[in-house]
Order: structure tokens, then C-alpha cells, then sequence
């Protein structure tokens, strides 16, 4: 299978054997009866395996790998996946992050992990840049890419190779590209991680957090360490995020085409100061974009005239887009990064990755594309 649409609609679409089900049901229980002490049928204990979490976890895993053995873990949330990785160090190692980086992975890293001696280094990461970085300790190289919420794309390929050289674990957060514009193992990555609870999910109604990995031993570890701690997703919510993911390449197609089409028109208005948006030849990494993704994603962030008070006054006046954390959902939100989703990095680290009062960010939906262009030209009259 090579199409897009095809992966997402047949992987692991495997008939229910007892009915003939089509599509996976939802395993709701939390036990199963073996026939003997310690003799089951591959189920024990709903924490250690579930049939609806297995199909998602297969499903994700032939999507980022389709050509080569993968091993995917879904968790409850995002968090609870990238937690599960801090929680495959110990005292005393050290990640080097890039310094552009979803908040609540900040938070994790320096105000969870510190506690047990992990420490986190953040930088921009230039490439032939991370051999000034590495120490004897460090462990892991965490990258976003695109990042959140100035969606930067990293030259993973490049920075990968030097990792390695290294001995670094390679971590790629890939929500915001998703499978079908990214494939981060071909680029060198050893874990993927993504926030099921967007793109993927895509409908704003369940919280989900995968890891995949192609390596057996990361796979063994992560595998102990999702039953041991437990973070686990409902059956049910496992059953949203695999109805989701059939239809993600159909909507990744619509985010990305609306959203490219909007930044260029958003880059041309007087009203809008600075804009990022991996599709334009503006953006600073666009020619990594161009070599490394199939499309550039349906993230736009911005700032307008009058800062933080403009960027209120602008949010305040749409109609389509609404205020919300967020994002990769059908419908279109804006958020505040420097009072919501990156609130909980210090303020003069939010500065130093390029991040101001005045940000916004938009999730571009599904909307007709003319509606929302007419949402957001509307709003910037007023400011």
C-alpha cells in the first residue's frame, strides 16, 4: 500500500474474527478469563493489552513504517507519551531540546524531571551546532518538528547523523506533520512521538499520545514502562483516535491546501507584522520544509499591529475560528501561546525562542477556505 488514503483506511484493518466486524470493535472490559494459571489467549489484564488499543498501536505503527517492522504504544495523553520517555532515563542524564518547544513538554522536562536529576538543555539547534551541546551524560536529542508554535522544521536528517554520532536516542514530535506529511524514520529518528489528541484524532472529542518505534529494544522498554506506570488509554478513546485516523489523509489534504492559501493572503495585509507558516518563502526554514515534508501543515502563527492588545482585539472580533487550546481538530480555533499553551515556560525563555505577548496561533479546520479568509480580513479591518 502506498497511497495515503489507502494506508489510513487499511492498516491494520484486520475482520473481527468471532462476528466478522468490519472494523475493530470497542473492547470494553478490563480482564479476561484464561483457561489455566498463567494460560490466555494473548490477553491478561486490560493495562497490558487491549484489543482496540492493539489495533490503534498497529495501525500507527504501519503508518509511520510502512515498509519496515514498527512498534507503536498508545498512551492517555501526549504528555503521558513523552512522559514515558522521560522515564526511560536516570539520574544524572541530559536531554538537548530544541528551545522552540510545546509548553507542556517544558514543563515536564524542568519541572518534573529535574526533580529526579534529569536536566534539559535548550537550543535552537543549528546544524553542525550539537557537538558544542553534547556532554558525557547526554542521552537524548528532542526535537518538534514543525515546532510549536513558530513552526520551525528542523533539518532532521542532518541532525540525526550527528546525534548518532553521538550515541543519542533521536526523538522526533511529529503532531504537527502526522504520517502523511513526514516520515521521521527515513530521516533518522529512533522514537516518534505523537499527540493522537489532534490531527490524528482530528475531531476534538478524545485525548490520546502515542510512541512508535522501529528499534526492539527501545520497544521493550517503552512496552515495560506503558504497563508498569499504566498510562493508558480507554478502549473507547482508542476506538476515536483509530475512526479518526481513517480519514486523516482526506483532511490533512484540506488543512494544508486552506492553510497555504490563507498565510499568503495573511502575509500580504498591512495589518499583520510578522508571519510564520512553513509554506512560505519567507519562513526561515522553508527549504527544509520543501526537502523534508509533502505539505506544510495546517498551523499558521502570527502577530499583528498593537501587540498583545491588537492580537486580543483580532481574536475577539472572529466569528469561525474560536478561542481554545489545541488544534488539528475539523473546526478552526486561535490561541494565545504566551497566556495558554506556553504559559508555563519563564518568560525570559519564551523571548529567547522567539515567542511574544503579541503571538497568535491558528488552527486552520476544514471550513470552505473563502469563509474563513472572509472570518479573518473582517477582523483585521478593526484593528
Amino acid at each position: 500500500m502506498t497511497g495515503d488514503s489507502t494506508r489510513c483506511v487499511h492498516s491494520s484493518l484486520d475482520p473481527e474474527v468471532t462476528t466478522g466486524s468490519v472494523h475493530t470493535p470497542i473492547f470494553q472490559t478490563s480482564t479476561y478469563v484464561q483457561n489455566d494459571f498463567a494460560d490466555h489467549l494473548g490477553y491478561e489484564y486490560a493495562r497490558g493489552d487491549n484489543p482496540t488499543r492493539n489495533a490503534l498501536q498497529r495501525a500507527l505503527a504501519e503508518m509511520e513504517s510502512p515498509h519496515q517492522e514498527a512498534f507503536g504504544f498508545c498512551f492517555g495523553s501526549g504528555m503521558a507519551a513523552i512522559t514515558t520517555i522521560s522515564q526511560m532515563l536516570k539520574q544524572g542524564d541530559h536531554v538537548i531540546a530544541c528551545d522552540d518547544l510545546y509548553g507542556g513538554t517544558v514543563r515536564l522536562f524542568d519541572q518534573i524531571a529535574s526533580r529526579f536529576g534529569i536536566e534539559t538543555s535548550y537550543s535552537p539547534l543549528k546544524s553542525g551546532d550539537l557537538g558544542q551541546l553534547v556532554r558525557e551524560n547526554s542521552k537524548i536529542l528532542w526535537l518538534e518538528s514543525p515546532t510549536n508554535p513558530l513552526l520551525t522544521v528542523h533539518d532532521i536528517k542532518k541532525l540525526a547523523a550527528e546525534a548518532k554520532e553521538h550515541g543519542l536516542i533521536v526523538v522526533v514530535d511529529s503532531t504537527f506533520a502526522t504520517p502523511i506529511l513526514q516520515r521521521p524514520f527515513e530521516l533518522g529518528a529512533d522514537i516518534i512521538v505523537h499527540s493522537t489528541t489532534k490531527y490524528i484524532g482530528g475531531h476534538s472529542d478524545v485525548i490520546g499520545g502515542c510512541l512508535i518505534t522501529q528499534s526492539k529494544e527501545l520497544a521493550e522498554r517503552i512496552s515495560f514502562l506503558q504497563n508498569a506506570v499504566g498510562a493508558v488509554p480507554a478502549p473507547m478513546d482508542c476506538f476515536l483516535i483509530l475512526r479518526g485516523l481513517r480519514t486523516l489523509a482526506l483532511r490533512m489534504n484540506r488543512h494544508c491546501e486552506s492553510a497555504q492559501a490563507l498565510a499568503e493572503r495573511l502575509q500580504d495585509n498591512a495589518k499583520v507584522t510578522r508571519i510564520f507558516y512553513p509554506g512560505l518563502k519567507s519562513h526561515p526554514t522553508h527549504e527544509i520544509a520543501q526537502r523534508q515534508m509533502n505539505a506544510f501543515g495546517g498551523i499558521i502563527s502570527l502577530e499583528v499591529e498593537g501587540g498583545e492588545a491588537g492580537a486580543r482585539k483580532f481574536a475577539a472580533q472572529l466569528k469561525l475560528f474560536a478561542t481554545a487550546e489545541s488544534l488539528g481538530g475539523i473546526e478552526s480555533l486561535i490561541n494565545h501561546p504566551w497566556t495558554m499553551t506556553h504559559a508555563a515556560i519563564p518568560e525570559t525563555q519564551r523571548y529567547d525562542a522567539g515567542m511574544t505577548p503579541g503571538l497568535i496561533r491558528l488552527s486552520v479546520g476544514i471550513e470552505d477556505m473563502e469563509d474563513l479568509w472572509q472570518d479573518l480580513e473582517s477582523a483585521l479591518e478593526t484593528l
